[in-house]
């Protein structure tokens, strides 16, 4: 079974498949969701200090701030590079195994 995993940014990864929805913090609802999240014990501050620039919603109703903006996020859950810095673009794909506890890391491969 692969998993996608998102670079949401600083090395932190989210499981793409659990993704629902990449979002703006600017208007009223989202920064209420951010607030319920947070009273709720679901949110996941993943900006490092930084602005955020995007709320990742997942099917859990946790709540990840990332310091990346939302359209990059979405181009990266598409797995199209993104930047110019390599380090940004660290997308991996995690091969796992029923049978064995090894895991494959490979760089996610787009055909163009």
């Amino acid at each position: 079974m692969k998993v996608l995993l998102l670079n949401v940014g600083f090395g932190n990864v989210v499981a793409a498949d659990k993704v629902v929805a990449i979002v703006s913090p600017g208007s009223a609802p989202i920064k209420r969701l951010k607030e319920d999240a947070k009273e709720q014990g679901k949110l996941i501050d993943a900006t490092y200090g930084r602005k955020t620039r995007a709320i990742i919603v997942t099917d859990s109703n946790h709540v990840i701030l990332s310091a990346i903006n939302p359209e990059t996020a979405a181009l990266r859950m598409l797995g199209k590079k993104t930047s110019q810095n390599p380090e940004d673009d660290d997308d991996i794909n995690v091969d796992l195994q029923d049978d064995n506890d090894e895991q494959e890391l490979d760089s996610t491969e787009v055909e163009e």
